[in-house]
């Protein structure tokens, strides 16, 4: 691949260029997912609450309201809020400079005028010193172009993620794009019941708890900030078998995070490797199947052959 159509494919993310309107997506997706957590009904490992990449945003997806269904689209290409109705009713609003306070009063009026209410917990989660919604009053920029490049990333990490989950006859979830987070994340399961989940900051343990109920093994993207000048790809499992951290595991630049107790992966060693679909795949490969081994995974059963 030519190195400029990489770059369009794989474009740079570099997490201190785009710290605020980082920071206002990741509050403005917890907003909308919080709406959708209101609305959809209950779902294992709570798999009714994340987003999903489409064609040109984030979706909710449909969600079902009195007899009909309504989805709330983020459009990071035409930088758009969309609400769409069953019955054809739609509204919107454009992307720019605002704070939390303001997405949230805006998306919600617009979801009255359609009749649609839906009460939330206006609290932010899985973040230090949440503010809640109605609070968090400083106007942030939005710059459109690295939101975009945001988007592009999350296009490719879902195809890549998509393609690997191609390989799993067990059960594994879709590939998610969790608000609370901030990540892009797809799993499999071993189908045995996990221990029981000790808790994660910002999190209650219930959701905890049913979110690891059973053995799994994680993979994700997740874009950093926050104090995180790196975007990465992760993978972890819970729980984590014994000599998981030693595992050998691929490519080179893949290591084991002590802190995090996962391992991580640089987004620019994926973005800048001759063949970065490859790469990634590696990474999601090996370190799945270093859970798997050490965990005792009836891989024979679980796995489609090659």
């Amino acid at each position: 691949m030519e190195p400029n159509a990489q770059t369009r494919i794989w474009p740079p993310l570099v997490p201190a260029q785009w710290e605020e309107t980082r920071r206002a997506l990741h509050m403005w997706t917890q907003v909308i997912g919080k709406v959708r957590l209101a609305l959809a009904p209950l779902e294992n490992h709570w798999w009714q609450v994340p987003l999903y990449v489409d064609c040109r945003e984030l979706t909710t997806s449909p969600m079902p309201h009195d007899g009909r269904t309504v989805q709330i689209d983020l459009d990071l290409v035409g930088h758009r809020l969309a609400i769409r109705c069953s019955d054809g009713t739609e509204r919107g609003f454009a992307l720019g400079p605002a704070s939390v306070a303001g997405f949230h009063a805006r998306l919600t009026a617009e979801l009255a005028a359609l009749g649609i209410e839906a009460p939330i917990w206006p609290v932010p989660v899985e973040v230090p010193d949440p503010v809640p919604f109605e609070r968090d009053r400083e106007i942030v920029a939005y710059d459109a172009d690295a939101a975009q490049r945001f988007w592009r990333v999350l296009v490719q990490a879902d195809r890549v993620l998509k393609r690997f989950r191609a390989g799993f006859l067990g059960k594994a979830s879709p590939v998610h794009f969790f608000w609370g987070s901030f990540d892009l994340a797809a799993t499999r399961f071993s189908g045995r019941p996990a221990p029981r989940h000790p808790g994660a900051p910002g999190v209650a343990d219930a959701v905890t708890r049913e979110a690891y109920s059973h053995e799994v093994s994680s993979a994700g993207f997740w874009p950093g900030g926050g104090g995180v000048d790196t975007a990465l790809f992760y993978a972890y499992a819970y729980p984590e078998p014994p000599g998981f951290a030693q595992a050998a595991v691929q490519p080179a630049e893949a290591r084991y995070d002590e802190t995090l107790r996962e391992f991580v992966l640089p987004y620019d060693a994926v973005r800048l490797a001759p063949d970065p679909d490859r790469a990634l795949l590696s990474f999601l490969q090996s370190t799945y199947e270093a859970a798997a081994d050490l965990g005792g995974w009836d891989r024979a059963a679980l796995e489609r052959a090659a």
